[in-house]
């Protein structure tokens, strides 16, 4: 405990009884001697409240402010919202106090062996000649920069956005598959597929994690994404919604839930989720960034599935309803429309006139069809009588004759190309044959082709010991080349290329 140092206390304890001989005490008038005080001395006395009010300020005016680590034990959350508690260490306790009004403040809620750092006044309980320390905020010890550091988190991640109400997905109304994050082995477990059950029978799949350690933010993290991954295609099911789930616990073993990285997956998350993390009053991090927040596991599945009873109630009501309004419907239209026909004439009245019209036009309608297909017979002859085949004999003969002229010139001029083309087509074919390369061949000639393939055009460009292939017309020979290696010729300009000859005139004849 970090306090005043001793000898302040006694300065203040000095000053205290000072105050109260010259203030709050009056010396009784008497002459009769009293037996509680020796008639040699004249100190005050002083009553009992007067003491241990005295005692009381002067704790308060000297621990005004103080910081106190140790373990809670022999908690009491009273029912008019006051927790008792006592602060121990393995030499001493404490008692201590957190009124109603500072409880929704702590940042740990008071457990039985949880161990803290208080921050509060010393003060005693005049009734009881105790003291006590009136407990304003609790952190859990060793913990104070973590939850500094979370409350930093918070505030980043609440100025990115995260927090906001926008980003909330609304949950189904009615999920066909439920993914559960949590333990497998556990209560939790249990009571949502319990509650489940009970309430929305549905497809659940389980995801086991350790929710506590140094594996379980990491494991947490994996559950959420693997279900996001999910396409629904293959033997394991898409969930409609996440359930996160762990039971209640210390500060300590929530703080898993705690990690960024977790929180962002959550935040990432296209599935609806939940968080069910610790007991109503724990709060973590993946509360804030969750689509809803869950005081228990139970509550979750309560806040994940509809009441299928209720459903059907409801539908049953909505069915009674709805016929009841079909009924009075009908029994509304029923009702106007026997009065609005009370107002009708009679069909037959209506129809009596219509009907007599009828009956004039169709008595018409012969003569008066005999008399439209006259009129356009008339016109049909007027218009006939001019038209003699006469007038198409003569259109058709003209083009006749004209057809006939063209032919009986045009066929010469056919031939006559037909005969330039044909005398162009044999003097291309006689030009094929006079350069075509195996010709002389078949006059006896023989072609000398070295051991690469090319022609050898001059015996100049042949080497002694060579080797030569001799083509004649009824096949190949090889051959070696004797004598002395020739000198090689100084090298000869190229000859240049004789003209293309041109092609010739249609009717010229023979080009050689």
């Amino acid at each position: 405990m970090v306090g005043a140092k001793p000898h302040r206390l006694t300065k203040t304890w000095d000053a205290d009884l000072t105050r109260l001989m010259s203030a709050s005490y009056v010396a009784p008038v008497t002459d009769t001697p009293t037996d509680t005080a020796p008639a040699s001395t004249n100190a005050p006395a002083y009553s009992v409240s007067e003491l241990a009010f005295a005692l009381k300020r002067t704790l308060e005016d000297a621990y005004g402010f103080v910081r106190l680590r140790g373990e809670l034990s022999k908690v009491t959350h009273h029912s008019n919202g006051h927790v008792y508690l006592t602060v121990k260490d393995d030499k001493a306790s404490i008692d201590g106090v957190v009124w109603k009004g500072s409880v929704r403040n702590l940042s740990v809620r008071p457990e039985q062996g949880l161990e803290v750092i208080v921050t509060g006044r010393i003060t005693t309980y005049p009734a009881g000649s105790r003291y006590q320390i009136v407990i304003e905020s609790m952190e859990a010890a060793g913990m104070g920069a973590l939850l500094a550091q979370l409350e930093r988190l918070k505030a980043r991640l609440a100025g990115e956005g995260l927090f906001e109400a926008s980003r909330k997905r609304p949950l189904p109304a009615s999920p066909r598959v439920i993914g559960v994050v949590t333990s497998p082995t556990g209560a939790v477990i249990r009571d949502i597929l319990h509650r489940i059950r009970d309430r929305w029978p549905c497809h659940v799949v389980v995801w086991p994690v350790v929710v506590q350690g140094d594996k379980a933010a990491a494991e947490v993290r994996a559950a959420v994404e693997g279900f996001n991954a999910l396409t629904g295609e293959g033997p394991i099911p898409r969930p409609d919604v996440i359930i996160v789930a762990r039971g209640g616990g210390s500060v300590e073993d929530l703080w898993p839930f705690n990690d960024e990285a977790l929180a962002r997956a959550v935040s990432a998350s296209t599935i609806p989720l939940i968080s069910a993390v610790g007991h109503e009053t724990d709060t973590t991090l993946i509360d804030f960034v969750a689509d809803r927040r869950a005081p228990t596991p139970t509550a979750a599945a309560e806040l994940a599935t509809p009441v299928l009873a209720e459903l059907r109630a409801a539908m049953a009501d909505y069915q009674r309803r709805m016929a009841n309004c079909s009924g009075r419907m009908l029994e509304d239209r029923r009702a106007r429309l026997a009065g609005a026909a009370r107002g009708l004439p009679r069909p037959a009245d209506i129809l009596a006139l219509a009907q007599q019209r009828f009956d004039l036009a169709s008595g018409r309608l012969g003569a008066g069809l005999q008399r439209n297909v006259a009129v356009h017979a008339t016109q049909l002859a007027r218009i006939a009588s001019p038209l003699k085949p006469g007038l198409l004999d003569r259109p058709r003969a003209l083009k006749t004759q004209r057809l006939a002229e063209v032919s009986a010139r045009m066929a010469p001029a056919v031939d006559r190309r037909l005969e330039r083309l044909s005398d162009r087509l044999a003097n291309l074919d006689k030009l094929r044959l006079s350069l075509n390369p195996d010709g002389p061949l078949a006059r006896g000639f023989a072609r000398v082709e070295r051991a690469d393939g090319h022609l050898a055009r001059s015996a100049a460009g042949l080497e002694a010991g060579e080797g030569v292939t001799l083509v004649f017309a009824d096949g190949k020979r090889g051959a070696v080349i004797d004598g002395e290696p020739a000198a090689r010729p100084a090298p000869v300009a190229p000859a240049p290329k004789a003209p293309k000859p041109k092609p010739a005139a249609p009717g010229q004849g023979d080009l050689f």
